[in-house]
């Protein structure tokens, strides 16, 4: 019996400290690894200038960290769980519906969980709207060079799916497209704005033509813009992602990525038409039918999300805009300079290149592809507001070492 107490005792010694004291050390070191990493992590979409700390105080200090609140429904609807924040939900889409071109009165739309989770929306809310007009089940069109998510949700909801191949900048190829398309279906076209190694954006005009040119039965259109829809409606193109310019029907942006926060957030929204064909379900102790794919949702997100427009502004967003972009643009003189084959797309923050050594690569947090267009092993750095020209001078001192170890 001694024997077994014994073993018991040092069995429980043996165990992580879950139920009693925290691990301090260990979780202050993983904090100093992360905050030292950041601002040399230079190949994901990921802006490092989160800035939260006074809305996390605020947020400690008010008691709010102690209670648990819920977005579930439709949050244009009185809801029956009044533990939300619907009203900054609404506030923070109202901001930003005019920025895509959308009308007055004539949007909805909801803080999501990431871009993928925008996506998912689009592409189910796109399929109700196109079974409204069309009793054909649609095709989904998306290139090859899209966001894996595309690819993923159209499995995920049993879509029959074409991708299209794309250029070699990495935009959907238009002839391509127009031989893909069948007329007889209702077309659901994914038109991506940043694709996600090489930054380019679909030809939305070239699109259209086709779309006008073999008229199929029914069209939607949804903009996948994670990271230029950020950063472009503050720019001198914000035409590119403007439906009053460029006709879309709905559109999915990523705020973790230029907007800077801690986890990943994001931005669906749609018209009004699009909304009432979606599912009929009325959830009566939700006050209404519930048009979310995600039934609880987030209420810290949209939360934090009007904290950071508040704080931020139009002005603020404009000039971190045009920072990333003046910054890509210089990295991409500083490799010119050096006769290093790198390449950058017409209003992008991307800049891609060949691949350098896998010390470079580790250190600087970069993203591999290949290209055989292109040469081969590709890497990209993306360039967000924590990426300067000091940084990319250090980055471009790191590339030469890498250039005369390999002569």
């Amino acid at each position: 019996m001694k024997t077994l107490s014994t073993a018991v005792v040092l069995l429980c010694l043996a165990l992580p400290a879950f139920a009693g004291d925290v691990d301090m050390n260990r979780l202050n070191a993983f904090a100093k690894k992360m905050v030292e990493g950041k601002n040399q992590s230079i190949g994901y979409p990921v802006n490092q200038n989160v800035d939260l700390q006074e809305f996390y105080r605020w947020f400690a200090d008010s008691g709010l960290a102690n209670v648990a609140m819920n977005n579930v429904g439709n949050p244009r609807k009185p809801a029956l769980m009044h533990l939300n924040t619907h009203q900054f939900e609404n506030e923070v889409i109202d901001f930003f519906a005019p920025k895509y071109g959308f009308q007055p009165n004539d949007y909805w739309g909801i803080v999501t969980m990431s871009g993928t989770d925008g996506n998912n929306h689009g592409v189910y809310f796109g399929v109700k709207y196109l079974l409204s007009r069309s009793k054909k089940k649609p095709i989904l069109y998306v290139s090859e060079e899209a966001h894996y998510s595309i690819k993923k949700l159209g499995d995920l909801q049993n879509l029959d799916m074409r991708l299209i191949k794309a250029d070699v900048k990495g935009k959907i190829d238009i002839q391509a497209f127009e031989k893909a398309l069948d007329p007889k279906r209702p077309a659901l076209v994914v038109i991506a704005m940043g694709t996600t190694f090489k930054g380019a954006i679909d030809d939305q005009v070239a699109i259209d033509k086709v779309l006008k040119k073999k008229k199929p039965v029914a069209v939607y259109r949804h903009l996948d813009a994670a990271l230029f829809g950020g950063y472009l409606p503050f720019s001198e193109h914000k035409q590119l992602v403007d439906r009053t310019v460029h006709h879309f029907d709905s559109v999915a942006v990523s705020g973790h990525k230029f907007f800077g926060f801690d986890e990943p957030l994001g931005l669906f929204i749609t018209t009004n038409d699009v909304l009432k064909r979606q599912n009929p379900f009325q959830v009566s102790y939700l006050n209404d039918a519930v048009p979310t794919i995600t039934c609880s949702r987030s209420a810290l997100g949209p939360l934090k999300f009007w904290w950071k427009v508040q704080k931020t502004g139009h002005e603020g967003y404009a000039k971190q805009a045009a920072e990333i972009l003046k910054n890509a643009a210089y990295l991409k003189q500083r490799l010119d300079e050096i006769n290093y084959p790198a390449w950058k797309n017409d209003f992008s923050n991307t800049v891609y290149f060949k691949r350098p050594s896998q010390w470079v690569m580790k250190n600087w947090d970069l993203a591999p592809d290949h290209d055989k267009r292109l040469g081969g092993d590709l890497a990209h750095d993306i360039v967000m507001q924590h990426e300067g020209p000091d940084t990319i001078d250090r980055f471009i001192e790191d590339i030469r070492k890498d250039m005369a170890a390999k002569k």
